[in-house]
């Protein structure tokens, strides 16, 4: 999905797939991925956090950087 800003995306895409959606930024001479959700400062430093949102960020970037 291509959206003009952020928010208009990442609220229909976090429906579909919370853990595997990931937010791309264009236009920049290298690959920037972030996992499509807050800090989530609640959570922050209990243990609580599902780290699959981070690990598939990190795994496009590699994909991006390898082309």
């Amino acid at each position: 999905m291509v959206a003009l800003y952020h928010d208009q995306g990442l609220i229909p895409a976090k429906l579909l797939d919370f853990a595997a959606t990931v937010n791309v930024t264009l236009g920049l001479p290298f690959p920037r991925t972030s996992p499509d959700h807050g800090t989530a400062d609640s959570i922050a430093w209990k243990g609580e956090a599902d780290p699959e949102p981070m690990i598939s960020a990190l795994l496009l970037a590699h994909r991006l950087a390898s082309r």
